[in-house]
């Protein structure tokens, strides 16, 4: 684990946040790699909305990712398809450094629903790897319209139970 790894903390998602977390989704790299993401990740308007409803929203739980004083990423929980769903983004200049990693395990040491579901694309290594590390495993697949690739791809469906990510 490297040492701003070390360094983070979650807390609530607040409005001042926001205009980092926009930055985040707008990098191309970065929807591509998620697929499933905003259908255009350059209108702001519809972002602070979007973030607006969701900060609404006590069913969700919404953590930003904090190394220092510094906003790396969010993670979040909600309900989809009638199951406990978690979805996080780290922004592309934090990538390889074990972010992902230690923020979704501080996450699931607070929101502790299980079994808890996320979504993947089969072919974001990195992703599929941060919630191997946090103890989910592959429970199904689906197929779903990707904003991030402009076409329809295969999506793994990543499983945690109790006590996987002890």
């Amino acid at each position: 684990m490297s040492s701003l790894a070390n360094n983070l903390t979650l807390r609530e998602i607040r409005s001042a946040d926001l205009p980092v977390l926009f930055v985040h989704q707008q990098d191309a790299e970065a929807n591509h790699m998620a697929g499933f993401t905003a259908e255009d990740p350059h209108d702001e308007t519809a972002f602070m909305a979007k973030m607006e409803r969701i900060m609404a929203n006590g069913d969700i739980a919404k953590r930003v990712i904090l190394v220092g004083d510094e906003v790396v990423g969010n993670v979040m929980g909600f309900e989809m398809f009638g199951e406990s769903s978690i979805c996080y983004w780290i922004g592309r200049e934090h990538w390889g450094r074990g972010l992902a990693t230690s923020g979704l395990k501080a996450f699931l040491a607070e929101h502790t629903i299980r079994p808890l579901f996320a979504r993947v694309a089969d072919d974001n290594a990195g992703s599929i790897r941060v919630l191997e590390k946090c103890g989910f495993v592959q429970s199904g697949e689906d197929k779903g319209f990707a904003h991030g690739r402009g076409r329809e791809i295969r999506e793994l469906i990543m499983r945690l139970d109790d006590g996987a990510d002890q």
